[in-house]
């Protein structure tokens, strides 16, 4: 099914995780685009400057792996776009990592189906798809047949959900959509790619030099809470090109020969498949590092083949 013009689910939408990376993305995004905002963190939540056509209703501060919270939060609310987890492995305890995920997203899809919400959006990985890739993938651009490979207790975490999150959707009717998320940067990031990521390939190689950029995390967000979609449904969301100023089938043979490529890969394509994401969701990358460091990259592009 093609992405349509479907309306959103009536009533605020819940915006978890909105002090995080992605989350400070999110919240603008839905406030310009007109919604109502239920904004949700254990963190104070920085509240976005300017005009906006949406209402930032609330600003709470809540523990998502206490269902009784939860439930008060996301009462009488759509929709939720759930963005709080911790975001990535080695950053706590890997048994922790795996706790507070699963708990948290168990209660989130609980307080979603008893409360009869319309939509849950909800942020899985990339790393379901098999990073940091110390096993070659099996073709590229990886795309989302590639799963599930979790290679850390934080992607197993998202896998783990993917699998409730169909259960949930069986169950209650409700479409539960999870958006699996590349590395996101920004700017600020993209400034530091030529000391960090150009000069060795292999730098970048543990998500196929991957990434996405957060204001794009937001449209696909704000994207898939309005998709006609049924049932549970994953898609992969990076931007359109790598982090690299070399061609992608360049790298591919450098970093992991051998590894069968799609004939249509040309120039600096993603290795992180997003065709599911652009026929379902209607999603299209807005912005990419180029937009910041365009001279840098065509310099060293035409230096290396």
């Amino acid at each position: 099914m093609k992405a349509g013009s479907q309306t959103a689910p009536a009533g605020p939408v819940v915006l978890t995780g909105a002090a995080g990376r992605a989350g400070r993305a999110a919240l603008p995004h839905l406030l310009e685009h007109g919604y109502e905002v239920i904004a949700v963190d254990t963190q104070p939540i920085p509240r976005p400057d300017g005009k906006f056509s949406g209402v930032l209703k609330d600003a709470l501060r809540a523990d998502l792996t206490d269902l009784g919270q939860t439930l008060e939060v996301m009462h009488g609310a759509g929709s939720v776009v759930h963005l709080a987890n911790i975001p990535a492995p080695g950053l706590q305890a890997p048994h922790h990592t795996f706790v507070q995920n699963v708990t948290m997203n168990h209660s989130v899809f609980t307080a979603a189906t008893l409360l009869g919400l319309g939509r849950v959006v909800w942020a899985s990985s990339e790393t379901t798809l098999g990073l940091p890739f110390d096993v070659p993938p099996q073709y590229a651009p990886v795309d989302e047949a590639h799963y599930p490979h979790p290679e850390s207790s934080y992607a197993l975490s998202k896998v783990v959900t993917e699998t409730m999150a169909q259960d949930f959707a069986r169950r209650s009717g409700i479409p539960f959509v999870a958006v699996r998320f590349s590395n996101i940067l920004g700017p600020e990031e993209y400034r530091r790619f030529p000391e960090l990521a150009w000069p060795d390939p292999h730098a970048r190689k543990w998500n196929l030099w991957g990434y996405i950029d957060g204001r794009d995390a937001a449209l696909a967000c704000r994207l898939a809470l309005t998709a006609p979609l049924q049932g549970a449904s994953s898609f992969i969301i990076a931007a359109a090109d790598t982090v690299m100023p070399v061609a992608s089938r360049t790298l591919m043979k450098r970093v992991f020969p051998g590894v069968p490529l799609q004939e249509s890969l040309d120039g600096f394509q993603t290795l992180l498949s997003i065709d599911a994401a652009r026929q379902h969701l209607g999603f299209e990358p807005q912005h990419t590092w180029r937009d910041t460091l365009d001279d840098q990259g065509d310099e060293l592009g035409q230096k290396q083949p």
